[in-house]
């Protein structure tokens, strides 16, 4: 690639290297111009506001030759592009991110931007981000309910590191709890008005096609058995439990709708609205909950509860693209 001189001139040639290396993209941008102005925003410190304005500004020597290296490993090694800068967003928060967790991205943010609205109907003064990994959730809920208290689990001590690092990035190591606990294995005891989960769903037939980007994440971060159910079933046993009254279950299992439907036929689940559609998320109240959870003995192999029922209920959309971060927060 001849050395570019501005800053359109990086977008341009990058984007062109990268579909000819045919990368696969996901992890905070969804195509070969997004990955390159996240870079380019990454080593320029910029923000995506301000890109516009900066496209026709020369690059210094240095600044090339970092955009340069930094195009090189995204495409020499495959890592998604978090992994290299270490750094990934959600909405205006930032985290920092390594290969002991998965990237994140979750439709849940989305959603906790609009603090649950409106099937959240009492103060949330207790919370869990279950299958915490880098703790984003956990910090989105803290900031999102400043009364409330949110342990963050996760079976991964390597995970719970990077969670506590971010954390501590938005000083919030009085109001979060990490715990090292196999889903609610540690947590007896404990009741939570709003517990969270974005848990492994992938199904085994997935987990064989990866592209080699999502390989480098860590495997049980990402594998949810057979039909991507495996953890979720686990989840609904056990969930009702662990929620005080009148409190709400919300997780996601990216495209297993079907199958956890098939599974669980008489769970009224309630499907909230993402940018993605009714088909991601599902919300349930501790009543709805069973005592005891018989599932129906499916292996449907998808790739990855009071109000409308089986139905979709519709929340805010999403407003902003991943590659939007402004460089606001920590």
């Amino acid at each position: 690639m001849a050395a570019p001189l501005t800053v359109g001139d990086f977008l341009r040639a990058a984007a062109r290297r990268m579909r000819r290396a045919h990368l696969h993209f996901g992890h905070g941008t969804h195509d070969a111009r997004g990955e390159a102005i996240f870079l380019a925003l990454h080593v320029l410190k910029l923000s995506y506001e301000s890109l516009q304005a900066a496209l026709g500004r020369r690059l210094s020597a240095i600044e090339r030759a970092r955009l340069e290296s930094l195009l090189e490993r995204r495409i020499g090694t495959r890592l998604p592009a978090p992994y290299l800068t270490h750094e990934a967003w959600l909405g205006e928060y930032r985290f920092y991110v390594d290969r002991r967790v998965i990237v994140p991205r979750s439709f849940i943010a989305e959603l906790l931007r609009a603090g649950l609205e409106p099937w959240l109907p009492r103060r949330v003064r207790s919370a869990l981000d279950l299958c915490t990994g880098s703790g984003c959730l956990a910090v989105l809920l803290a900031s999102r309910f400043p009364e409330a208290r949110v342990d963050a689990s996760d079976l991964s001590a390597d995970a719970l590191a990077v969670a506590r690092r971010n954390v501590a990035r938005y000083r919030m190591g009085r109001r979060i709890r990490p715990v090292r606990s196999d889903l609610f294995g540690a947590l007896r005891g404990r009741r939570y008005d709003l517990i969270v989960s974005n848990p492994p769903y992938v199904t085994a037939a997935s987990m064989r096609r990866l592209p080699p980007e999502y390989r480098h994440e860590p495997r049980a971060a990402l594998a949810g058995g057979a039909d991507g159910l495996d953890i979720v079933r686990r989840i609904l046993a056990e969930a009702r439990a662990r929620l005080a009254p009148g409190g709400l279950l919300v997780c996601e299992i990216g495209h297993n709708r079907r199958a956890l439907e098939k599974a669980f036929p008489s769970l009224p689940f309630l499907w909230l609205e993402t940018s993605a559609g009714p088909e991601h998320v599902f919300l349930l109240e501790r009543a709805q909950l069973p005592l005891t959870t018989v599932t129906r003995n499916t292996s449907t192999r998808a790739r990855r509860p009071r109000g409308a029922r089986s139905g979709a209920a519709r929340a805010p959309r999403k407003s902003a693209t991943p590659a939007r971060h402004p460089r606001a927060r920590a």
